[in-house]
């Protein structure tokens, strides 16, 4: 009876020594899971940024090699194997091509630049050391003499095993203008000229500049847009075997404009698609580049249109049409920026896009800096842009303790129209932006019970998006990500997204 005893008391005390083993482990590997998955609490940190926006310091023909981030302007951007290739408008703060003789600086015309990280920049050099003959004679010939002084808003598309380079030659405030190809077996050339897509004279409605080339993922089909205030935005058919008009003549079909051509500037049309939302973007440019240039979106079903937009109208019936992505704004601690427009999309292959655009620096306007911001997609298929530009941050999940505290909030709204113009451009001498005309920030304040100012805010964990109701308007469905603050320089918390009106609304954590 006693041995009998011992022996199940000897049992009893081995299953509870193996349980409290069991639960030892399951509490390590909770701890362990829980490290892994459970956010730490967030803290703003201190991070230089890589790179100065005033670039005075280089603007000397001679430090053309410096220029990674500096005199960008109407950027278009390709990945191609693990590098970045982008390709720019010939145009530089304090040109000197004299001063660039006397130096024997290879200067030439397409900027080139290339990048493993979106980050740091090389200046590759020129595509062309002169703009092709055909493409001058074409402009003069039509502009008494003038114009085709340089190459405007280039454009790479891969096909096969060699690569095409669009670009265009005008004379401003004319649709005398010519957009020619030129094709290499290398990203950076050199650059053999295949001949002219398509041309356009005083006589035409519409306007050969700024060309964006895609394939139709369903049929294989090539379709160029193009076009300006002169008439709007077209998209004509190109015979993918030569990379040219796919019908010799061809001037393609509307498919975008706005009501007053002699104000109204819109330009700089560029197209992605998206797989895994089976959706053509089409990203345009309004008003003028020195001061009020802003971003704009719409989609397709397929490359060649109809666009529509926000409200599903269909943008080529001269409607102001929304979402605005980006314009000019000012956060606390810098002078703001002017020109926000005329991207470049980038697929980045692995899910992630990003857009590439001239920002000129204020006050003055004139310097030209490069900006890549990530692009992300809204729970109803808009997209939209960080408010500050890539570093590479780390990508990181955040809980809703980590967003009270002091964020910095930037409404994008419709820039005024108030200023005389020439051919859609700021005259000269006037490009200082207004008080009106720059979105200015402002402080609101996340606490703990989930007052954000005189309203609430709330925090999706899961869906990492925020909602705020601070002046009356609730605005839903604001994605949350980690990034940079180019301003105070350090690393923070940003949102971003659209309002009820398709206007963007940018924030970030600075307390």
């Amino acid at each position: 009876m006693n041995s009998s005893s011992n022996k199940n008391q000897s049992s009893s005390s081995g299953s509870i020594a193996r349980l409290f083993t069991i639960a030892l482990l399951l509490i390590a590997i909770a701890g362990v899971y829980f490290s892994f998955h459970t956010p730490a609490t967030f803290t703003i940190t201190s991070a230089p940024n890589p790179w100065p926006d005033d670039y005075t310091a280089v603007v000397g023909m001679e430090n053309y090699k410096s220029w990674g981030t500096y005199n960008v302007h109407d950027p278009a951007c390709r990945k191609v194997g693990d590098t970045y290739y982008m390709y720019s408008t010939d145009a530089i703060f304090a040109e000197d091509r004299e001063e660039a003789a006397k130096k024997d600086i290879p200067l030439g015309f397409i900027q080139m630049r290339k990048s493993n990280d979106l980050v740091n920049w090389e200046f590759v050099g020129w595509a062309l050391p002169n703009i092709p003959t055909e493409a001058v004679e074409w402009v003069q010939q039509q502009a008494n003499g003038k114009g085709a002084t340089n190459i405007w808003a280039p454009y790479m598309i891969v096909h096969n095993n060699s690569y095409r380079l669009y670009y265009c030659v005008s004379a401003f405030g004319l649709n005398t203008s010519y957009i020619g190809m030129l094709e290499s077996d290398s990203p950076v050339g050199p650059w053999i000229e295949k001949g002219c897509v398509v041309k356009t004279a005083k006589e035409d409605t519409m306007n050969a500049i700024d060309p964006s080339v895609i394939e139709d993922a369903k049929n294989g089909k090539w379709w160029m847009h193009y076009g300006s205030y002169f008439g709007g935005l077209f998209a004509m058919e190109l015979d993918p075997a030569t990379g040219l008009a796919a019908t010799d003549g061809d001037k393609g079909h509307l498919i975008a404009r706005r009501a007053d051509y002699a104000k109204d500037n819109l330009e700089a049309p560029e197209i992605i698609y998206h797989p895994q939302l089976d959706k053509y973007y089409l990203f345009t440019s309004y008003d003028p580049l020195m001061t009020t240039y802003n971003v704009r979106v719409a989609y397709a079903d397929q490359p060649e249109g109809p666009f529509r937009d926000f409200y599903g109208h269909d943008i080529k019936d001269t409607t102001n049409n929304v979402p605005i992505l980006t314009a000019p704004y000012r956060f606390d601690n810098h002078p703001g920026w002017a020109g926000t427009a005329h991207c470049g999309l980038i697929d980045a292959g692995d899910g992630r896009y990003f857009m590439a655009h001239q920002g000129r620096l204020s006050p003055g306007n004139h310097m030209m800096d490069l900006h890549i911001r990530e692009v992300f997609f809204t729970e109803s298929g808009w997209p939209v842009v960080s408010p500050q530009r890539y570093t590479g941050t780390p990508e990181r999940v955040f809980d809703r303790n980590d967003l009270v505290g002091e964020w910095e909030v930037i409404r994008i709204a419709e820039p005024p129209l108030v200023r005389d113009l020439i051919a859609g451009q700021i005259l000269w001498g006037e490009g200082d932006l207004r008080k009106d005309e720059v979105a200015q920030s402002s402080v609101i304040s996340f606490d703990k019970e989930g007052k954000a100012g005189d309203g609430e805010w709330n925090f999706n964990t899961k869906k990492q998006t925020l909602k705020i109701n601070a002046t009356g308007e609730e605005i839903n469905n604001l994605l949350v990500m980690a990034g940079h603050d180019w301003e105070n320089e350090t690393e923070t918390i940003l949102f971003t997204g659209l309002d009820q009106k398709g206007y963007s609304v940018w924030g970030k954590k600075v307390k």
